[in-house]
């Protein structure tokens, strides 16, 4: 098996499709179909990857996604057939991986599933990137890049959630956590000097992507 994928969406003959095409792809899948059963299925089944129908009877897809991640990382794409730009910032605020609008093609379900557990598969593997917390040391390929504290933290979050996007909002809420007073362009500075040591120790090495409108997220470019 290719993992298991926890399927939560009220609509059944809908479900037992996307259930149908994720079996063939070799994925073990199990269905909830109320929203106040999902976060008790995440706990009790620990799936790989979760597909989060937005609206749901019981609870909706938000505040699942919100409490999932307040005790987990896994992935999770909202299946949605609402698609303003306030609905898709709202999910990446809450940890979403990613979206599929409906209506979709199952197999475009599938291809996004697996991608999504790529990038996720991929953290730690970061092409020549090595992080030590307890010396707040990064190398790549070889070369220190004598980062800052903030720096450090921040460039081992994000490296930590490979393709995930995070507004400035939420890195700073992690990079401060003493919830001082600062300004959301300070993330903004932080990432510049930070782009630009990796970019000295490694000139072709493109790591932190700016994602237009919504923050930043850390992925390698082959």
């Amino acid at each position: 098996m290719n993992g298991t994928i926890l399927i939560v969406e009220d609509e059944k003959k809908l479900a037992e499709v996307l259930g149908d095409y994720l079996r063939q792809a070799g994925f073990e899948t199990f269905h909830v179909d109320d929203g106040l059963e999902a976060a008790p299925a995440v706990r009790e089944h620990s799936p790989d990857l979760i597909l989060l129908d937005l609206m749901l009877p019981g609870r909706d897809g938000m505040e699942i996604c919100r409490e999932v991640r307040s005790f987990s990382e896994v992935p999770i794409i909202m299946v949605t057939a609402r698609v303003e730009e306030i609905d898709r910032l709202l999910g990446l605020e809450l940890g979403a991986d990613d979206y599929v609008c409906k209506p979709f093609s199952p197999r475009e379900v599938v291809a996004r599933v697996k991608a999504v557990l790529r990038r996720s598969h991929s953290a730690g593997q970061n092409e020549g990137l090595i992080l030590d917390p307890s010396r707040l040391k990064a190398t790549l390929h070889g070369r220190d890049l004598d980062l800052t504290a903030v720096e450090f933290k921040l460039l081992d979050f994000l490296a930590a959630h490979p393709g995930r996007i995070y507004s400035r909002t939420q890195l700073m809420d992690r990079i401060y956590p003493d919830q001082r007073i600062v300004s959301d362009r300070t993330i903004d500075s932080h990432i510049k000097k930070l782009r630009r040591k990796i970019e000295v120790a490694s000139p072709d090495a493109e790591l932190i992507h700016s994602v237009y409108s919504v923050g930043y997220k850390f992925e390698v470019v082959r």
